[in-house]
């Protein structure tokens, strides 16, 4: 029943890159699936593994793994398969591509039993749209104040340096024109008549802090974990590989400190401070936060909210009422919350709720 359990999630998160346009991933686990039933190398490689609960993510672990590999040329047939190392991938390659990634999992165990033990981390950069886009709704009704960017969540704090990326969509633009990561495609439909009043008044926001947290951040400075950002990218999601290698770039020159904490007991640290607004922000996290600790961390919220400074929280989740329907909300200081905008999971493009 164990390797049934790990063969149906597989199968699970086949049906998701199905859906999400990974038809690369999605073709191989569930041939995965059929070796782990058979008993084969993908069995081997998580033994031990297979009653992980599915939101542990195991397989996305597994083709992390592997790609990783590809990324640093110790797999050049599976390459051949994979766009992210300049290879094509086509349904009718399907067995040729399964047989070269079924070869390098049963050559490399150890590399791959390391990555198991890695949890999945994106700095996903396509959801600074939704995040600039709460920030300059803040800056429209707050007026010009130098903001001190604070984020939940963070993992490599690349999302940190979002006021120096380029959002694009008709008609509309915003940020650094040369900057080296581009949003384009940012809003399907109309862009929202407050947003391009807000872009037009503050064409540049003043950035006094960017302080973030996470339970295992990473170093966009360290190779090991800036390939790990890498190899958690699904090969095929091209553009999103060309936002991340930007993202990296401007972190290099561009510095940001994200403390290894939980959520809650990081914002027990922050302080209101007068003068300046604090933007609050997390985007597609909550899920991995257990109630008991959201509940503090609200309350926390609500502490800064009260503390006589400006505040504003501004979140990218899944819904409420609709986990497949993610959406942008802003709180300002007591406020009630407001619903700004649906998007992607991945942020781009975003629409009018």
């Amino acid at each position: 029943m164990s390797r049934e359990q790990a063969a149906a999630a597989m199968e699970q998160q086949a049906r998701a890159c199905a859906r999400m346009a990974a038809g690369l991933y999605a073709d191989l686990l569930v041939r995965a699936a059929a070796d782990v039933r058979a008993g084969g190398p993908c069995a081997t490689v998580i033994r031990g593994y297979e009653d992980a609960p599915v939101d542990a993510l195991v397989s996305v672990r597994l083709l992390g793994g592997v790609h990783a590999l590809v990324l640093t040329g110790a797999a050049p047939e599976l390459a051949r398969y994979y766009p992210s190392a300049g290879g094509a991938y086509r349904p009718r390659d399907a067995d040729a591509c399964w047989a070269a990634f079924r070869d390098i999992v049963a050559g490399s165990p150890g590399p791959l039993r390391q990555w198991l033990r890695r949890p999945p981390q994106t700095n996903e950069v396509g959801r600074a749209n939704l995040l600039l886009t709460g920030l300059l709704y803040a800056l429209g009704e707050r007026g010009a104040l130098p903001v001190r960017l604070v984020e939940l969540g963070a993992s490599g704090g690349l999302n940190l340096r979002a006021d120096r990326f380029r959002v694009e969509a008709d008609g509309f633009a915003w940020g650094p024109a040369d900057s080296p990561v581009r949003l384009p495609d940012a809003w399907r439909g109309p862009v929202p008549g407050w947003l391009r009043d807000a872009a037009g008044a503050y064409p540049e926001v003043t950035v006094v802090e960017r302080l973030g947290c996470d339970p295992d951040p990473l170093d966009p400075a360290d190779p090991a974990d800036a390939l790990a950002l890498r190899a958690y990218l699904w090969p095929e999601h091209t553009a999103r590989a060309t936002r991340l290698a930007g993202a990296l770039e401007l972190a290099g020159r561009l510095p940001a400190r994200v403390e290894a904490s939980g959520a809650a007991d990081f914002l027990a640290g922050v302080d209101p401070r007068p003068g300046t607004l604090t933007v609050i922000w997390h985007s597609v996290m909550r899920q991995y936060v257990p109630a008991d600790e959201w509940r503090r961390v609200s309350a926390e919220i609500d502490r800064l909210a009260g503390g006589g400074a400006p505040v504003a929280h501004v979140s990218f989740e899944p819904g409420r009422a609709d986990p497949a329907r993610f959406q942008l909300r802003v709180r300002l200081d007591d406020r009630p919350e407001r619903l700004l905008a649906d998007a992607h999971p991945h942020g781009l493009p975003a629409w009018l709720p």
